[in-house]
C-alpha cells in the first residue's frame, strides 16, 4: 500500500485573482483608445504636433495591449521538496554551469563565492558536478578556484552539519548567524575557524591579483604559460573530484577555458555555454543542467530539490526548463537606478507563467539537456533518428564520445549517477572545446544556445517555446539566487543598451517570435509577451518624440494636448491620473515605497531616451552593414550599503555619447520653459500652447532631474563638457527647426 506522502503532489499550481487589476487595465485601455478616436475625429487640423502625438499614442496603446494580454492570467507554483525526499525516488544528476569572462570586471572572489554556494547545496554531492567557464583564460581565476576547492573541504561539511542557510561565505560572514546551534561553544569555535580560513582565502586571492602572475606557472598551472587573451588552446582541468556519496563530500569541480583564435568567432556567452554543454556531455552528462552567472550565489540551499519537484512532478512537455527569478542583494534603497525589476518580476513574469511559461533569463535556470539538444515534445521518430550515426555527427559534431552521450540523453536512458572516470574523458573534452569543432554542425542554429544575438538567453528561450515546450517558474522562500545589480549611470546604461540591442536583433532575425508563431508552436499571446521586451529599442523613438513635443509646442506656439473645455481634456486628465495611481499601487502592493516608484518612472524614461536609443542605432547600423554589435561586459562588484555611502545612489556620467539624447531633451525643455516664463510667442495668430504643454515641460525636466544636476556637477557626477557642447548644438538646431515650423 502506498504511503500518504507518495500520493501527494510535488507541486501546486495557483491562479491569482487579479480581477480589480484587470478592470483598471481595461479602463486605461479604453481611455487610450478614446484619446486616439478623439484625435481622429477632431473637427480641426492641428498640424504636425497633433499628428506626431497621435502616432506616439498609437504606439503606447499597442504596448498597453501587450501588457494587458500578458498580465491577464497570472499563475504561480508552490513546491514541496520534503515530499520528494519522502518518496525515496532516484534523484536526477545535475551539471552546474558558472560563466565568467573578465577577472577585472568580474572579480574572482565573486566567482569563488558563487561556486562555493553551489558546491554546498542540499543535494547528493555524487549527483552534482560544477563546471566553471573562464572566457578570459585567466590564471588568476584558475588559481582562485584551486584555492577555493581547498576551502570547500571545510566549508561544505560545516554548512551541512549546522544547517547554514546562507552558503556563500562572503554573505554568511557579513550577517549575523541564524543557525539554531549558534549558542553552542562547539559551533562558535568551528565558526571562528572557518571564518579565519575564509579571510585567509580572500587575502591570498587579493595578493595574487596584485601580482603580474598569481603563482609560478608550473605543474597544473603550466598550461597558462605564454597564454594570450583571445588566442590560446582549450584548457580543461579537474580541480576536484568527488570521492564518495556521503552527504558532506564535495561535488566535482571542473575548470574550462575554451579555445580561442583571433579570426574565429567566439559567439560571446552563447558560445561558452555550448562548450560547457559539450564538455559536460563527455564528462558527466547529467540530464539536468543549471546555469548561473558568476555573481549569482545560491541563497536557498534546497533550490535544486525545489526545481526537481517541478522537473520530476510535471509532464515533461510542460516543463522544458525551470526558471528562478533574478533578485539582487545589497541593492540600494528605493532602487535609484531602476534595475532591480521587482514589480516586473511580481506581475509581468507571472503573466508569462499563465501562458506558455516564463522566459529564460540567462541565469538561475534548470534546463533539461535533451531540450538544449534540440528535441521537440512528443517526437515519435526520436528512436529512428538516434540510430543514424552520421546524421548525429552532422548535427552535434564528429566526437564519438559526444554523439554517444547525446543519444543516451535524447533516448532518456541517461538517468544514473555521474561519470567516475573524469580523467579519462579529458582528451574528448579538449576536442569538443576547440574553436573549430562547431564548423559544419548545427550548434547555435538548431541545437544548444542560439547564435545571432548578444542576448542569447532570450533567443534560446524563444526557440525552446517555439518547439512547443513550456516552462515553469520556481519561486521558493527565501529566494533561490541573489546577484548584484549594476550601479551608476554608465554601467546601467551599458546593461540596458546591450539588452535593447540583442532583443532587437532577435525581432529582425530568423528566430523572431512572430515567425515562430506562424511556423512553429509558439502561442500567439506568448509571442505578444515576448514583444514587450523585444521592442525596447524601437520604443526609444516615440519616447524621445513625446518628450520633445512639449518643447516644440511652446517654441512653435502650438499644442498637442486638448485644452480645458475640449472633450479630450477629461480623457487625458483621467488617463494621466489613473495610470499613475495604478502603477504606484503595484509598487505599494509589492512592498516598495513611493520613492521607489518615482525612481523607476524617471529611470524608465532615461533608459528609453539614452540606452534603448543607442541599442536601436546599433542594430540599424548592423542591418545596413556599417558595423557589427559588440558584447560589453558590465562591472560586477558586491552590493553597496547605501547607509554607509551617501553618494551611492547618485547618477554618474562619463564621456560616452549615450548621454547626449537625454541631455538634449533636457536642454530643449529648459529653453521652452524659459521662453514661456519670459512670455515669448511668435508673431502669428492661431491656437497656441496652453497649460498642458507647460505642465509636460515641467514633468520632463523632473524626470531628467539627474541630468539637470549633472549640468552643474563635477567629476563623475557631472556631464562632461563635450557632451554638453554637442547637446547644445542639437538644441540650437531643434529651436531653429521649431521656429521654422511656427512660421509655416
Amino acid at each position: 500500500m502506498a504511503s500518504p506522502a507518495s500520493s501527494l503532489p510535488l507541486y501546486q499550481r495557483f491562479t491569482r485573482r487579479n480581477y480589480i487589476s484587470r478592470a483598471i487595465e481595461l479602463v486605461i485601455l479604453f481611455l487610450l483608445l478614446s484619446l486616439l478616436l478623439h484625435r481622429l475625429l477632431s473637427p480641426r487640423i492641428h498640424g504636425f504636433a497633433w499628428l506626431l502625438a497621435f502616432l506616439c499614442e498609437s504606439w503606447f496603446t499597442f504596448l498597453w495591449v501587450i501588457v494587458v494580454s500578458t498580465k491577464w492570467n497570472q499563475v504561480e507554483f508552490k513546491t514541496y521538496p520534503h515530499r520528494l525526499l519522502q518518496r525515496k525516488v532516484e534523484l536526477l544528476p545535475v551539471d552546474m554551469f558558472v560563466t565568467t569572462a573578465d577577472p577585472v570586471l568580474e572579480p574572482p572572489i565573486l566567482t569563488v563565492n558563487t561556486v562555493l554556494s553551489l558546491l554546498a547545496v542540499d543535494y547528493p554531492p555524487d549527483k552534482l558536478a560544477c563546471y566553471v567557464s573562464d572566457d578570459g583564460g585567466s590564471p588568476l581565476t584558475f588559481y582562485s578556484l584551486v584555492e577555493a576547492a581547498k576551502f570547500a573541504r571545510l566549508w561544505v561539511p560545516f554548512c551541512k552539519k549546522y544547517g547554514i542557510q546562507l552558503r556563500a561565505p562572503f554573505r554568511y560572514f557579513s550577517c549575523q548567524s541564524s543557525s539554531s546551534q549558534e549558542a553552542s561553544p562547539e559551533f562558535q569555535q568551528e565558526r571562528r575557524k572557518i571564518q579565519s580560513e575564509y579571510e585567509h582565502l580572500c587575502r591570498i586571492i587579493e595578493d595574487a591579483s596584485r601580482r603580474p602572475l598569481p603563482c609560478e606557472l608550473v605543474g597544473e598551472f603550466k598550461d597558462f604559460s605564454n597564454i594570450q587573451r583571445g588566442n590560446h588552446p582549450a584548457i580543461v582541468k579537474v580541480i576536484w573530484k568527488n570521492k564518495g556519496s556521503d552527504d558532506e563530500s564535495v561535488p566535482h569541480l571542473i575548470y574550462i577555458s575554451r579555445e580561442k583564435r583571433p579570426n574565429h568567432p567566439n559567439n560571446f556567452k552563447a558560445g561558452a555555454m555550448n562548450v560547457l554543454t559539450r564538455v559536460s556531455g563527455v564528462m558527466t552528462n547529467a540530464p539536468i543542467m543549471l546555469n548561473v552567472d558568476c555573481d549569482a550565489y545560491v541563497n536557498n540551499s534546497k533550490i535544486i530539490l525545489h526545481a526537481m519537484c517541478l522537473l520530476m512532478g510535471m509532464n515533461e512537455k510542460d516543463c522544458g526548463f525551470v526558471q528562478s527569478p533574478q533578485y539582487f542583494y545589497g541593492g540600494l534603497k528605493d532602487d535609484p537606478f531602476g534595475n532591480q525589476y521587482q514589480v516586473l518580476l511580481q506581475y509581468m513574469v507571472y503573466g508569462f507563467v499563465g501562458i506558455q511559461g516564463p522566459f529564460y533569463q540567462g541565469t538561475n535556470c534548470f534546463h533539461r539537456k535533451k531540450v538544449i539538444y534540440g528535441s521537440s515534445p512528443n517526437d515519435n521518430q526520436i528512436n529512428a533518428k538516434l540510430k543514424n550515426t552520421e546524421a548525429l555527427k552532422s548535427i552535434f559534431g564528429s566526437s564519438v564520445e559526444l554523439t554517444t552521450s547525446v543519444a543516451e540523453t535524447l533516448s532518456g536512458s541517461r538517468t544514473g549517477t555521474s561519470n567516475d572516470d573524469l580523467s579519462g574523458s579529458i582528451e574528448a573534452a579538449h576536442t569538443v572545446a576547440g574553436c573549430g569543432y562547431e564548423c559544419g554542425t548545427k550548434w547555435g542554429s538548431e541545437v544548444g544556445w542560439m547564435y545571432g544575438s548578444i542576448v542569447e538567453d532570450t533567443q534560446t528561450g524563444i526557440c525552446i517555446h517555439g518547439k512547443g515546450w513550456k516552462s515553469a517558474y520556481c519561486t521558493p522562500d527565501p529566494p533561490a539566487f541573489l546577484g548584484c545589480a549594476a550601479s551608476g549611470g554608465p554601467a546601467t546604461m551599458i546593461q540596458y543598451k546591450r539588452g535593447a540591442t540583442g532583443l532587437l536583433e532577435i525581432l529582425f532575425g530568423a528566430k523572431s517570435p512572430l515567425i515562430l508563431t506562424l511556423r512553429g508552436r509558439l502561442q500567439f499571446r506568448q509571442a505578444l509577451a515576448y514583444l514587450h521586451f523585444l521592442l525596447w529599442g524601437l520604443r526609444s523613438i516615440p519616447e524621445l518624440c513625446y518628450a520633445a513635443l512639449p518643447a516644440y509646442c511652446v517654441i512653435a506656439d502650438t499644442h498637442f494636448l486638448p485644452k480645458v473645455g475640449d472633450s479630450g481634456f477629461l480623457i487625458t486628465s483621467f488617463l494621466f491620473l489613473i495610470y499613475n495611481f495604478y502603477t504606484l499601487s503595484e509598487y505599494l502592493r509589492t512592498g516598495l515605497s513611493i520613492r521607489a516608484w518615482w525612481n523607476n518612472q524617471r529611470m524608465s524614461r532615461i533608459t528609453a531616451m539614452n540606452a534603448w536609443f543607442f541599442g536601436a542605432l546599433s542594430v540599424g547600423l548592423k542591418l545596413l552593414g556599417v558595423s557589427d554589435t559588440v558584447f560589453e561586459v558590465t562591472q560586477k562588484e558586491p552590493g553597496i550599503d547605501d547607509d554607509k555611502d551617501a553618494d551611492a545612489g547618485r547618477f554618474t556620467f562619463n564621456d560616452s555619447p549615450i548621454f547626449i539624447p537625454g541631455t538634449t531633451v533636457l536642454m530643449v525643455n529648459l529653453v521652452a520653459l524659459g521662453a514661456a516664463v519670459l512670455g515669448f510667442r511668435p508673431a502669428r495668430g492661431g491656437d497656441g500652447f496652453g497649460t498642458g504643454e507647460i505642465v509636460c515641460n515641467v514633468c520632463v525636466v523632473l524626470l531628467l532631474w539627474a541630468f539637470l544636476k549633472g549640468l552643474f556637477g563635477r567629476g563623475k557626477y557631472g556631464i562632461p563638457l563635450p557632451t554638453i557642447y554637442k547637446s547644445a548644438a542639437l538644441t540650437t538646431l531643434f529651436v531653429q527647426l521649431s521656429k521654422m515650423g511656427s512660421s509655416s
